[in-house]
């Protein structure tokens, strides 16, 4: 394989957002937390990471020793391809090496693959400087053969896919049966393509990201009109991205501590929520459960069905409850009591995608997505 330096292609991209280099170690820090050896001996491939500006790399590169990997692989998304997909502008930098306007456009169709496994340099240890990257055959799309193969090489797959390619990127890691570490939205929780491998715990939320916002990195062409972000004094660009989550199938221990609760009676009394306190759980019109607005405020003695938000996820204890479905439209998980016709209620449509129940107005009003749980006794 070539050792070519990391200067020879440069590319502006504002199609994606990279990961800080500090939310990619402490999480990863959970896991060694948890099994000090889950990467030891394993190939672990970034799918969609340049180098250039990819964290990901950077971090598994210069921990490749610590981590005891047996082999790092990256792959890279085609410049020119992202370009007519997306509209994006792009600049190729070959230094002294001048190809022709012909070869630049044919290399610019081309994805790139980096591959770190043994000291190049002679140095005597295994970092960044021993990284080796050459052109792929197709432009680095990770549906193409080409990248499946890697996938199908890898031990564990992380990466921070794009959003909108979420459910697809998912799936594809599923269906390969791999372990895996990667960023989505936590709204991916109610999609179908999601759910129902989280309800037969076979994935599940990260450690270190539970609440709150995170900040990414953009391209300096990126229009910063969201309502947090920043320009450091290197000129450098963020955003911060609400509803952020790491999704899993490594095992980490934050996932194995049981919430704690307070009994049905001592939440009406104390409870922080204005929703809660001083009014009884109210049970809805289209489910057999009663509605708990916060996670906090399940009750511990109460072993019925409940519905709760989708941030549960984040405070699912699976030796502690049992998830049994989620609201939904088509009713997958039979838990549904009533059908509203059109007609029948105002809002028929929100109802029956939703739970529902009547408020202090006698309003039969919809919540927003629910997941249905059970205290295990």
């Amino acid at each position: 394989m070539a050792n070519r330096t990391l200067g020879k292609a440069k590319m502006a991209k504002n199609d994606e957002f990279y990961t800080q280099y500090q939310d990619i170690q402490k999480e990863v820090n959970a896991y060694l937390d948890y099994d000090p050896d889950v990467f030891r001996g394993k190939t672990v491939l970034l799918p969609c990471d340049d180098p250039e500006w990819s964290n990901f790399t950077r971090f598994f590169a210069q921990n490749f020793q610590n981590l005891g990997l047996k082999k790092l692989i990256s792959t890279s998304y085609a410049p020119e391809v992202k370009r007519r997909k997306y509209g994006l502008q792009y600049v190729l930098d070959f230094g002294d090496e001048q190809p022709t306007p012909t070869e630049v456009e044919r290399l610019s169709m081309k994805g790139k693959i980096f591959v770190l496994n043994r000291d190049t340099n002679g140095n005597g240890v295994i970092d960044i400087d021993d990284l080796q990257w050459q052109y792929l055959e197709g432009d680095g799309d990770f549906r193409s053969d080409e990248v499946k193969q890697l996938r199908d090489e890898a031990d564990i797959i992380v990466t921070n896919p794009p959003f909108s390619l979420f459910r697809e990127f998912l799936k594809w890691i599923v269906d390969a049966e791999k372990k895996f570490l990667i960023i989505g939205n936590m709204n991916a929780v109610t999609y179908k393509e999601v759910f129902p491998l989280i309800m037969a715990n076979r994935i599940w939320y990260g450690s270190s990201i539970s609440s709150g916002d995170r900040e990414f990195g953009v391209p300096e062409d990126y229009p910063l009109n969201a309502a947090g972000y920043r320009i450091d004094d290197k000129g450098n660009h963020y955003i911060r991205v609400k509803g952020v989550r790491w999704f899993t199938n490594l095992e980490h221990g934050r996932r194995h501590q049981p919430l704690q609760l307070m009994t049905m009676a001592d939440n009406i009394k104390f409870s922080k929520h204005k929703e809660v306190k001083g009014r009884e759980y109210v049970h809805y019109d289209n489910y057999d459960a009663i509605e708990v607005p916060y996670s906090d405020a399940i009750p511990s003695d109460y072993y019925d069905v409940m519905g709760v938000p989708i941030s549960f996820v984040d405070k699912y204890c699976p030796e502690q409850f049992e998830l049994l479905g989620i609201t939904d439209r088509g009713n997958d998980y039979g838990l549904k009591t009533k059908e509203y016709a059109n007609g029948e209620a105002f809002n028929a449509n929100d109802l029956n995608r939703r739970a529902a129940f009547y408020n202090e107005e006698h309003e039969l009003v919809a919540t927003y997505a629910r997941l249905l749980i059970r205290k295990k006794k």
